[in-house]
């Protein structure tokens, strides 16, 4: 895909780092799966990948955590079943 940010240049395949905040909680995940451009740096998540870092992060909040610096984790090693809460995150 073309980068929706800079037009400049197609996608590639690649590794980023997400950071996400909520209130007093801020989680940091390492080499998420993406598609960055090279030109620009911007990175897109899939969807997947994205259902799965905030069932992660809302998983990690319920059980307390505040400050975290993880590696991602692929949904293939998550349970099926989602946190109770729903909360909203920023990215």
């Amino acid at each position: 895909m073309i980068c929706l940010i800079c037009n400049e240049a197609e996608t590639l395949e690649g590794r980023t780092s997400v950071v996400l905040e909520r209130d007093e909680v801020a989680l940091t995940f390492h080499n998420v799966p993406a598609r960055i451009c090279p030109h620009c740096g911007e990175a897109y998540a899939d969807e997947a990948v994205t259902a799965n870092l905030l069932w992660q992060a809302e998983s990690l909040a319920l059980a307390g955590a505040k400050f975290e610096t993880l590696e991602y984790t692929s949904i293939e090693t998550q349970p099926t079943s989602p946190p109770e809460r729903n909360l909203h995150w920023q990215k």
